[in-house]
């Protein structure tokens, strides 16, 4: 069994910034993807960003250039820094595993960023 537990989410005023941690635990196999999805108050989630655990990351085109997605493999850690928010990105944010041999996956009860205007 894995778990995955959030950390970082917060209140921010719009324009600020926000670093969501995400630490799994249990049997973690390799190769494997870890993301930051999100969720909107009646949207559905959405991915925000992945990374490989070869270091190759994905973003969504509306968070280029303001989110870093990063992890630390020594420590089953991923990060999120999230720069320039805008309250449009009020959400929970999920933090995932992808075991990629495997074909499972797993899903941290995430952490509540809200933007204020």
């Amino acid at each position: 069994q894995v778990q995955l537990v959030e950390s970082g989410g917060g209140l921010v005023q719009a324009g600020g910034s926000l670093r969501l941690s995400c630490v799994a635990s249990g049997r973690i196999f390799s190769p494997n993807i870890m993301g930051w999805y999100r969720q909107a108050p009646g949207k559905q989630r959405e991915l925000a960003a992945d990374i490989t655990s070869g270091g190759s990351t994905n973003y969504a085109d509306s968070v280029k250039g303001r989110f870093t997605i990063s992890r630390d493999n020594a420590k089953n850690t991923v990060y999120l820094q999230m720069n320039s928010l805008k309250p449009e990105e009020t959400a929970v944010y999920y933090c995932n595993v992808h075991f990629i041999a495997r074909m499972t996956g797993y899903w941290g009860q995430g952490t509540q960023v809200t933007v204020s205007s």
